[in-house]
């Protein structure tokens, strides 16, 4: 099979599922190792729950064949609602406060902050869940978009605030991009469920505030501001490593944003050009910095302001989002150079980030393209692996599992 491939797309996107129904445990979701078993050194992490929930509905959406040991059309659907339950039922959701804890352990909570980043993936698995028609899941929907509106959104500043405690009573003051990234994407999903028009607008709102940010700096997004949302850009350079909030700028989210911004752009009355052109300025400045920055294959992990790498691991999510940003580049511009990135970057995953047994997709790289844990131990979740393997079926689509309700039906 040649790598990017139909045939190729559709046997990662099984082996992922069959790697990833390892993760099963009672409160959710667990944290993956090496050979698809639940690391005991991990809590059961909300994000990681909502994550797995929301590919489990997309493998049961798209409906492809089982790879050998399944799982199969009906154990997706068992995994999807177990995920759906978990997040209404189990310890995750604070029963007395309302929101989701960040982790628990043995029924027990472990992490009581409330994070927008989660919370946003939250909204994600409900969206993905309601599309799919697993049970409960308008309940979950429901309710997560309630926690957005009363605590996460500020109307004022058209962003999202970042951590509160468990009773929310105290914010913290930093605030990030990250988690308004992945927010950007649940408020898509959520209004391609049908949840109405004010969540792609407030996703609208502020991919509006990011793509002014990146263009002051040439494109180079800050990720790190205060409570006033005043650029932090010296951010742990004590910690430039740091798995959520890393020094410098992200290379992958350069990525992540323009696809998200071509998502936009495409998916209102008529096409918006500006962020068209955002969407295509991230791309490349990202492609520039972060593409053999340090002379090996493969896409550094953060650079300085200047364009320089600062960590220069590979991360399996970067090439997953080069993946589906040169997929939604080409079918939208039409241009060659997007075909061209997208057969180099599927050749580099294919040689260096998927295991030939099929034990998902390896998570992060050294500068030599060997397995590395300085980041990330383990293979936690199959979520941004397996949207790269789904992302040509749904190039124009507002959300994933718009795009295989559509493309399945």
């Amino acid at each position: 099979m040649s790598p990017g491939g139909r045939d190729y797309r559709r046997a990662r996107r099984a082996e992922l599922l069959r790697f990833a129904q390892g993760s099963r445990v009672p409160e959710g979701f667990g944290y993956l190792d090496d050979d698809g078993a639940v690391d005991p050194g991990h809590p059961v992490e909300l994000y990681v729950t909502c994550r797995m929930t929301h590919v489990f509905a997309l493998g049961l959406l798209a409906g492809d064949p089982a790879a050998p040991g399944g799982p199969g059309r009906g154990e997706l659907a068992e995994l999807a609602a177990h995920g759906v339950a978990a997040l209404l039922d189990g310890p995750l959701r604070d029963a007395e406060h309302d929101g989701w804890f960040a982790a628990v352990r043995d029924g027990s909570v472990q992490a009581p902050t409330k994070q927008a980043y989660a919370h946003a993936f939250v909204v994600l698995a409900a969206s993905t869940a309601r599309t799919a028609g697993i049970p409960r899941a308008d309940e979950l929907l429901e309710a997560s978009l309630t926690v957005q509106e009363r605590r996460f959104w500020d109307e004022e500043q058209g962003m999202v605030v970042e951590e509160w405690d468990a009773s929310w009573s105290e914010l913290d003051p930093y605030r990030g991009i990250n988690s308004a990234m992945h927010t950007v994407e649940a408020y898509l999903a959520a209004w391609a469920a049908g949840a109405g028009p004010r969540w792609r607008e407030r996703a609208l709102r502020i991919a509006g505030r990011v793509v002014g940010w990146a263009e002051e700096r040439s494109w180079r997004i800050p990720e790190h501001f205060d409570a006033a949302w005043t650029p932090l850009p010296e951010h742990h350079a004590d910690r430039p490593a740091d798995p959520f909030r890393p020094y410098g700028a992200t290379v992958g989210h350069g990525l992540e944003w323009s696809r998200l911004l071509v998502t936009l752009a495409t998916t209102g009355e008529q096409t918006d050009d500006a962020l068209l052109e955002a969407g295509v300025h991230l791309a490349d400045r990202a492609v520039a910095d972060g593409w053999a920055a340090d002379g090996q294959d493969g896409f550094v992990y953060t650079t300085d302001w200047e364009g320089r790498p600062v960590v220069h691991e590979r991360m399996h999510w970067v090439l997953t989002e080069a993946i589906a940003t040169s997929t939604v580049l080409h079918w939208v511009t039409g241009e060659a150079r997007h075909a061209v990135d997208l057969e180099r970057w599927w050749s580099y995953a294919d040689r260096y980030l998927v295991d030939a047994d099929g034990r998902s997709w390896r998570h992060e790289l050294d500068r030599h393209n060997r397995p590395s844990a300085r980041t990330w131990s383990g293979r936690p979740d199959a979520y941004h692996a397996y949207q790269a393997s789904l992302v040509a079926d749904v190039p124009g689509a507002a959300s994933f599992a718009a795009g295989v309700a559509t493309w399945a039906g």
